[in-house]
């Protein structure tokens, strides 16, 4: 009896435990943590996702949750996602919400779960290049192998992984050779790619049998949304003009400061976004600072323009453009080729435009009235002795005063007359005195006197 009565008490304190442990199981929220992917893979989409996984970190989120509507994007920054997804130490789930095309598809297939709204689809991965022309085999290759390699790292076909990028891959009842592959939810379902399909993000849970839980919602700063645009191509093409702007009229207009202001503004919104992604490393910025040291060197100290004007304009070019795109140096086997000479070729599209546009309506700039109230500058009046290619024989061998600096331009003033001269030196500073050697026409040459 006694033995009976021990083994029932047993029975009721595990019955008891069994039902507190479950009850409070129940009454344990699951911490969700949403954002969404719904532009195009580069740069911004990276830092979002970066930022993402630190505030899930934060909040010690139990799930992360991406919600994606994207026809794909930049492979390197896709496979830096899909590197932070694998590694993920929270489980991950990717519901989409439309379309999960080329890079996204390589995103998704890196989370653990995959669920589709109805009538979204998935895959079209092959490699493409701004004009959507299919790039040379080497590039498909690599994005196969990212590709089969990812859905092996999560259970999943990676023959229908390669089928996504691979026309030549035939998968009976699934794709014939000769397509690219694309899944729409229910095929996705049906091939084992995907999980279910859910109308909602509440759906996704359900399905995942997450009842009690607390969504929290990733926000997007003001700062990460200045980022992201000041990242943007078209940005980088207008701060460009901006830069080499500057620095042509800055160079034109000897003690204007405004214009070197604004290329510096300029210099300053293009890389500090740049570098905070990990784009624009210190060399890149170095290079293109050593750049403009050289052009200065070519302009104020150099006469002509040889050696030093050359690796000048490279070494701006080189620091803009690779700062541009993701790269160890100089190796840039994860970015490839297409991507580095389209950053050289959007550095030098804006450099000849900004050139073009400042020569065109330079002149005109610089004596509207509203530049002239950022001048700092006197007026020059013919009353003040300023008169514009004074003929003179008598000028020949005579001492007058640089009265502004010239490069090799500027004004000299001799006997008390002002005079548009050349500096046969190439660089004479202000206040210097300085010999009239010859005058052609209008003409006025000097060398600094004692040269």
């Amino acid at each position: 009896m006694n033995r009976y009565l021990n083994h029932l008490k047993v029975t009721v304190l595990v019955t008891l435990a069994v039902l507190i442990q479950s009850f409070s199981v129940a009454q344990t929220k699951v911490k969700v943590y949403t954002f969404e992917m719904k532009e195009e893979i580069g740069p911004s989409a990276w830092r979002l996702t970066q930022k993402a996984f630190e505030g899930a970190s934060r909040s010690k989120a139990n799930l992360l949750l991406i919600r994606m509507n994207t026809y794909g994007g930049m492979v390197d920054f896709a496979d830096s996602i899909r590197t932070k997804l694998l590694s993920s130490p929270i489980k991950t789930i990717v519901y989409i919400d439309n379309n999960a095309a080329s890079a996204g598809a390589l995103i998704a297939i890196a989370c653990d779960k995959i669920y589709m709204k109805k009538g979204a689809g998935i895959g079209a991965a092959s490699v493409v290049n701004g004009q959507g022309e299919i790039m040379p085999e080497k590039y498909q290759s690599y994005m196969r192998g990212l590709m089969r390699s990812t859905a092996e790292a999560k259970g999943r076909d990676p023959k229908i992984a390669e089928a996504f990028v691979d026309p030549d891959v035939a998968i009976p009842n699934i794709i014939v050779k000769g397509k690219v592959l694309t899944l729409t939810s229910k095929e996705a379902i049906k091939a084992g790619f995907c999980n279910g399909e859910a109308a909602n993000i509440a759906d996704v849970l359900k399905a995942e049998g997450v009842l009690n839980y607390e969504i929290v919602n990733h926000h997007v700063s003001a700062m990460d949304k200045a980022i992201g645009f000041l990242m943007n191509p078209a940005i980088s093409g207008v701060l460009i003009l901006l830069i080499i702007g500057g620095i042509y009229f800055e160079m034109q207009s000897p003690g204007i400061g405004f214009a070197l202001l604004v290329s510096v503004v300029a210099a300053l919104l293009y890389f500090a976004p740049l570098y905070m992604e990990g784009l624009a490393a210190h060399w890149e910025i170095g290079l293109f600072l050593i750049g403009l040291v050289l052009l200065a060197v070519e302009v104020f100290v150099i006469p002509g323009f040889g050696v030093a004007g050359i690796l000048g304009i490279l070494c701006v070019v080189a620091g803009l453009a690779l700062s541009l795109v993701m790269n160890n140096m100089f190796d840039f086997t994860i970015t490839g080729p297409e991507k580095v000479s389209s950053a050289f070729i959007l550095v030098l599209v804006s450099m000849v435009l900004s050139i073009v546009i400042s020569v065109i309506f330079g002149r005109s700039l610089l004596r509207s009235s509203a530049f002239q109230r950022l001048v700092l500058k006197d007026e020059q009046r013919s009353g003040l002795g300023y008169v514009s290619g004074r003929q003179n024989s008598e000028l020949l061998n005579k001492t007058g005063i640089a009265r502004t600096d010239m490069r090799p331009s500027g004004k000299i003033e001799v006997d008390g007359t002002w005079y548009d001269a050349v500096a046969l030196d190439g660089f004479i500073e202000k206040d210097k005195e300085v010999t009239i050697t010859k005058q052609e026409n209008y003409n006025v040459f000097v060398r600094k006197k004692g040269s």
